[in-house]
């Protein structure tokens, strides 16, 4: 698989990253079967990708341990990468754990107890809490960098302003945004990262699976209420690239910036193999404006 820098960071990582929402149950947990994340996130290894993105919400940190046990189950020559967060609660995706020094601190030695490790390679700031200074949170980040308990430092749901802010206090390695073929509200970060270097990592890149399943005509009719003519257009590019609609789509991206890195999220060998593939397939320049 190619690669692609994380943001100025050393890491060269695989354009396409595994997300382990699923693996964790979401927010809720149970269901999943341990053994087949397990096998999934091998089989990513085995295709190139070099790099695990999952959080403590996941399952109430049930996805940082299973990604903890494929990783340690590795020779360590062959373990990737791993990413996590911190700092969104569990009740709703609006929820927010308190991001105090102190709450924070400890939910970084979870994150790393639970993961087996001793550093972690890019810690994300899940969602900035409105009730505690930025200058806490950002400083708190900044002073486990330089401890060593974190090697790099990403940010989520955040615009321009507020990356720039956090530049202040420590370099921005990645920012996690939605984003995807059909939902295009984080443009201008995207535009701002691809200027700037700085890795743009797309949650919910296939639309909650609804691109997989039936392309985009019926997220476009609801989403935006307009007629789904692109529906037939992506029906037809991944037909004669004798691929799916969702590979389209994580092509799209990968097409979009160069600091892109998609992270679609399977607990499946099934799934995680046609993900990855997508990183083959070529859009030609008519192919990326159509969808576009």
């Amino acid at each position: 698989m190619r690669r692609r820098r994380l943001g100025s960071s050393e890491f060269e990582i695989s354009e396409i990253g595994v997300g382990t929402w699923a693996i964790g149950g979401h927010m809720w947990g149970g269901g999943q079967d341990d053994a087949a994340s397990i096998a999934a996130i091998h089989a990513a290894v085995d295709h190139g990708v070099n790099w695990i993105d999952t959080a403590p919400i996941y399952g109430s940190g049930r996805s940082e341990e299973v990604v903890g046990r494929a990783v340690k189950a590795l020779p360590a020559a062959r373990r990737p990468l791993v990413f996590t967060k911190f700092g969104l609660g569990e009740n709703s995706d609006a929820a927010r754990k308190s991001a105090s020094r102190a709450e924070v601190r400890a939910e970084c030695d979870a994150s790393l107890r639970r993961l087996g490790v001793e550093r972690i390679d890019l810690y994300q700031l899940h969602r900035i809490d409105p009730k505690v200074p930025e200058e806490d949170q950002f400083g708190f980040l900044q002073q486990a960098q330089r401890q060593g308990k974190i090697r790099h430092i990403g940010l989520s749901e955040v615009g321009i302003e507020e990356i720039e802010r956090a530049r202040r206090f420590f370099p921005v390695a990645s920012v996690q945004n939605r984003y995807n073929v059909v939902d295009r509200e984080w443009e201008d970060v995207v535009d701002y990262c691809e200027r700037d270097r700085i890795a743009f990592i797309p949650w919910y890149p296939l639309q909650a699976g609804e691109v997989a399943r039936k392309g985009v005509k019926q997220s476009v009719r609801r989403m935006l209420g307009r007629a789904p003519r692109a529906s037939s257009g992506l029906a037809a590019i991944a037909k004669r690239h004798n691929a799916t609609p969702a590979q389209i789509a994580l092509a799209w991206l990968l097409r979009r910036a160069t600091v892109m890195l998609p992270i679609p999220g399977t607990s499946r060998r099934k799934h995680l193999e046609e993900n990855v593939a997508a990183s083959a397939v070529a859009l030609t320049d008519e192919d990326f404006a159509a969808l576009t």
